[in-house]
């Protein structure tokens, strides 16, 4: 009976660590956790009674607990944490070439988003806030990567 409850608190101790650090959120591995600890404390409950129960309780949080700091402290977690950044764009390489102040034409109907032929080129276009009707004269007046905002250009 002793080594089963040993093998269960063992058990749930590395079901924990998996759950806070292989698998995170609260799936499988915590809910085994929680089983085989829970079986556990059962276990000693009926065999030793309340009080050491709850020192089992106790004592398996605080190693529990130890481990956890043990690992942090430790550049386990940096050995393994990502370090790449992402520098890609989702910007076609004709909505990259726009720059603000460019002319062009709506080709379909911009009710805030539609295309637009700037500098020869068919790229998707933002209105600047107001619907604007197929064939309008369009200015860039604003270029963020894969955002493109026009208004309706107004010769004088």
């Amino acid at each position: 009976m002793n080594t089963l409850i040993i093998i269960l608190i063992l058990l749930a101790l590395v079901l924990f660590a998996l759950e806070i650090f292989v698998f995170p959120g609260f799936g499988i591995s915590g809910i085994g956790g929680i089983a085989s600890l829970g079986s556990a404390i059962y276990l000693i409950y009926n065999e030793y009674g309340g009080n050491a129960a709850l020192g089992t309780l106790v004592a398996s949080g605080l190693v529990l607990a130890l481990c956890i700091w043990w690992v942090m402290r430790s550049k386990a977690i940096e050995r393994v944490s990502l370090k790449s950044t992402i520098d890609s764009t989702a910007a076609t390489q004709a909505q990259l070439s726009v720059k603000v102040g460019d002319k062009g034409k709506a080709l379909t109907r911009l009710a805030l988003i539609g295309n637009a032929r700037i500098n020869g080129q068919v790229v998707e276009v933002k209105s600047s806030g107001e619907f604007l009707s197929e064939g309008t004269p369009i200015q860039v007046i604003a270029v963020n990567e894969a955002l493109i905002i026009v208004e309706e250009l107004h010769e004088d």
